[in-house]
């Protein structure tokens, strides 16, 4: 009875971690597609080719075409680390969330965040842009768009308040809106437009740094 309960757990564990490297590869297939040929260039069934596996199967492992996108940009922001179900990981496991939150004090977590975002946003802003404007058309796009940024918000509350541990923030200052200001400023869109003049990550983390600096800090 013993070696019986002692097999099927060995196979239910094979299964589990089988599904999550099918669910981790059709993810990476997702974000090779979206780079090389956009969002809307991309199919599903082109994602389910690319990863070697069913169009049901990417339906049932990580959803429709925006769930897809959406865990792209994830991957992207965990720089490739997954969970135990092959999924991207949560903000809180991702590595540039321990660093800023291991900073000393509040000058260097801003410095931290902003040199990450100058980083990731070049990679991760085209996404979300290409979601945004697939939204106009498609309602499901727009929804998850929108949970995206509601998500974003919810995460700079998180690092105001981080910020607020430190005693340095301006107490004039209260946490929504020192969220609200990293919100809009790291946000796809304004990226994105410096982009377009020019601005290259490295540069766009200096004015992040700047600004936050100067502005919230006593």
């Amino acid at each position: 009875m013993d070696n019986e309960v002692k097999t099927r757990r060995y196979t239910g564990d094979r299964r589990l971690a089988e599904a999550a490297r099918r669910r981790r590869r059709i993810i990476e297939a997702a974000l090779e597609l979206f780079a090389e040929r956009g969002y809307t260039g991309t199919s599903v069934r082109d994602v389910a080719r690319r990863a070697g596996v069913a169009v049901d199967t990417v339906y049932a492992s990580v959803g429709r075409k925006p769930q897809l996108l959406l865990a792209a940009h994830d991957l992207v922001l965990g720089e490739g680390a997954v969970d135990e179900a092959g999924a991207p990981v949560g903000a809180l496991r991702r590595h540039y969330v321990a660093e800023v939150r291991e900073a000393p004090d509040a000058h260097t977590k801003i410095a931290t965040y902003a040199e990450w975002m100058g980083r990731l946003l070049p990679a991760t802003a085209p996404l979300l842009e290409a979601l945004r404007d697939a939204g106009a058309a498609d309602e499901e796009c727009r929804a998850t768009w929108e949970a995206v940024q509601e998500r974003r918000a919810a995460n700079m509350r998180l690092f105001a308040a981080d910020l607020r541990s430190t005693g340095e923030l301006r107490e004039e200052l209260d946490d929504d809106l020192v969220a609200d200001l990293i919100w809009s400023m790291n946000s796809a869109a304004y990226y994105s437009a410096l982009a377009r003049r020019g601005w290259s990550g490295q540069r766009f983390a200096g004015l992040l740094r700047d600004v936050w600096t100067r502005t919230l800090l006593a």
